[in-house]
């Protein structure tokens, strides 16, 4: 038996649809043997609350020791972690191959799906998670919805806490009336033929956040890649089912991964790659979906023909060329590395195409922002949330930059809120995502 493991982390295939799978007392069993090693090791203290918490219930116990815990101690434990995946790919020396076997991510996400069978979800959460409709919705009200939902508000964010849970004052994405498909398909930029990569075609995945409150995250990737002289089309059937995965619904992600891929295949088929425009999607695609759908040949297809945005710009400046006319960005980046980007096993991809620009100024913050999607707006999680990441908060400010940029964009909203907790904001920030400093430094 080896103390740790060296090698490079796998991961298994959820047994989702096997009844084992969603078996009280054979996941207790698994939780225990699983929670007992992390006891042991403690190595993952400072990631998030999952560990914390779990650490805190056993030392609490008249032993010290998990033998003597409830398991209804557990649900806690499970409620704090945002399947942001660090654990796995950066901290724990049992996971798979080695024959511990520990994967602790997907551990709570097999209790999140025992407690979905069995319980289901509280109206409001489901709600909640329809990203597609209620970006539809709100759109056509879009003023009204943002007026609402700013933290400013006080009537109506205090009437949002009561009835979602949504703490009064976390930042909420805005909506917009037009979605980022409408404004493509209604003013697509000119292709470069001059560009090293022209010839390359990409569907980029708009994603439902892209889509609905950030359209000018795709805006700026489809601008920046037809100056590189890709031919873009802009496909979206469904979301990515990140919110539902999070909820133990693994059935409801594996309903929209068939969506998705019988949407895009046929691209492919045509010889185009599969760009997703943020990061917790490009892992859906890449990594979740195969992991639910072993055995699905379209989904497998897929995966292997999909890019984070920032890894495709980054692969057409190697194998290509980046196209001329990139200018200095004055002040330089504070950049933060999202989790789900580090989870994709790539390398800091976002830092990479921003050393692309002529005299980059890049300070990397590579930690977790702690909002864990809709998770860190939740009225019991946002303090833990800005807990979480004050690190990133305080790295970001004393980097002294110009600009502070995420790959994800739901952690530049926290990262901002957590620098104005601290005093640390001044009015020459600007929060940006990484490809439209890209696209600034372009003059696009």
């Amino acid at each position: 038996m080896r103390e740790g493991s060296l090698e490079a982390p796998t991961r298994h295939a959820l047994a989702w649809r096997d009844e084992d799978f969603h078996d009280e007392a054979k996941l207790d069993a698994e939780m225990r043997r699983v929670f007992d090693i992390c006891h042991g090791c403690r190595r993952c203290f400072n990631l998030c609350d999952s560990f914390p918490r779990l650490f805190d219930l056993i030392d609490a116990s008249p032993t010290g020791e998990l033998d003597r815990v409830a398991s209804d101690g557990f649900k806690p434990v499970v409620d704090a972690c945002t399947l942001c995946d660090m654990c796995f790919m950066t901290k724990c020396p049992y996971v798979p191959p080695h024959e511990f076997n520990l994967d602790f991510p997907h551990l709570m996400l097999r209790y999140r799906a025992a407690e979905f069978r069995r319980d289901g979800i509280p109206a409001v959460d489901r709600e909640i998670a329809k990203t597609d409709r209620n970006g539809r919705w709100a759109g056509r009200v879009a003023r009204l919805a943002n007026w609402a939902g700013h933290t400013r508000n006080r009537l109506t964010r205090r009437l949002l806490e009561r009835v979602a849970g949504i703490h009064r004052e976390a930042a909420l994405p805005r909506f917009h009336g037009r979605a980022f498909a409408a404004r493509a398909r209604a003013k697509p930029p000119s292709v470069n033929r001059d560009a090293p990569a022209f010839g390359r075609k990409a569907v980029l995945f708009a994603t439902c956040y892209a889509n609905y409150n950030e359209p000018g995250i795709g805006e700026a990737a489809h601008a920046v890649l037809a100056k590189n002289g890709v031919e873009c089309e802009i496909v979206y059937p469904t979301c990515c089912g990140m919110p539902q995965l999070e909820q133990g619904d693994i059935a409801g992600v594996a309903t929209k991964a068939r969506i998705a891929a019988s949407a895009l295949i046929p691209w492919i088929d045509k010889g185009y790659d599969v760009i997703a425009l943020v990061p917790s999607c490009a892992l859906m695609l890449k990594f979740e979906w195969p992991l639910i759908l072993p055995d699905d040949s379209g989904v497998k297809r897929l995966a292997g023909a999909t890019y984070d945005l920032s890894e495709y710009v980054v692969d057409i400046a190697k194998r290509d060329g980046i196209a001329p006319g990139l200018e200095p960005l004055k002040g330089g980046v504070a950049l933060h590395i999202a989790c789900h980007a580090r989870a994709q096993n790539m390398g800091q991809k976002g830092a990479e195409m921003l050393r692309l620009i002529p005299g980059a100024d890049i300070a990397v913050i590579e930690r977790c922002s702690g909002h864990g999607g809709s998770w860190g707006v939740k009225k019991a999680n946002f303090p833990v949330a800005l807990k979480v990441g004050k690190p990133v908060a305080r790295q970001a400010h004393d980097a002294g930059k110009a600009f502070i940029a995420s790959e994800c964009p739901l952690a530049t909203l926290h990262i901002a809120q957590g620098m104005e907790r601290l005093g640390k904001v001044g009015p020459a920030r600007q929060s940006a995502h990484p490809i439209e400093l890209l696209a600034r430094s372009y003059g696009l």
